[in-house]
């Protein structure tokens, strides 16, 4: 009786992990999703043959794969200035102290056209996912991903 309690509760463990969420977290940054602002953190999953992105468990798009026009991506440099003082280190001069550090935001940019409906979005993602994104994104459409540095862009 006991061997097979444990031998339950191994395969239950199992099973929740790989029962586990398979989308994206990612933050919507603009485009043609009517009522989203910019900075609504939303869900996206890529499947076999569709995108949907999902905020609250409500679905706000489903994209066909075949409907895929465009995959772009890039990044944004910020610099961020903040001050570290070390711990027993007092000095006037805050000069030395003042540390500048430079951050990076990934850009993913999704364009497509449906029938009637064409539509894009730009939206941000994790580092950890931002190329597990972009493959699958390239998997299901096998439209490549274009470089937004190497469009002729202007901020």
């Amino acid at each position: 009786m006991k061997h097979q309690l444990v031998a339950g509760l191994c395969f239950a463990v199992i099973v929740a992990l790989f029962a586990g969420d398979n989308g994206y977290n990612v933050r919507y940054d603009g485009g043609s999703l009517s009522n989203t602002k910019a900075g609504t953190g939303l869900k996206m999953y890529i499947e076999a043959k569709q995108v949907r992105l999902v905020r609250d468990n409500a679905e706000l798009a489903k994209i066909p794969a075949s409907a895929i026009t465009e995959i772009s991506y890039g990044q944004v440099a910020h610099r961020r200035r903040s001050t570290t003082i070390a711990a027993g280190v007092f000095t006037s001069r805050t000069e030395g102290l003042s540390v500048s550090r430079e951050s990076s935001e990934l850009f993913v940019g999704l364009a497509w056209a449906n029938g009637d409906k064409n539509g894009g979005i730009a939206i941000q993602c994790d580092n950890n996912d931002y190329r597990s994104l972009l493959a699958g994104l390239e998997g299901i459409s096998g439209k490549k991903a274009v470089s937004s540095e190497s469009m002729n862009v202007e901020n």
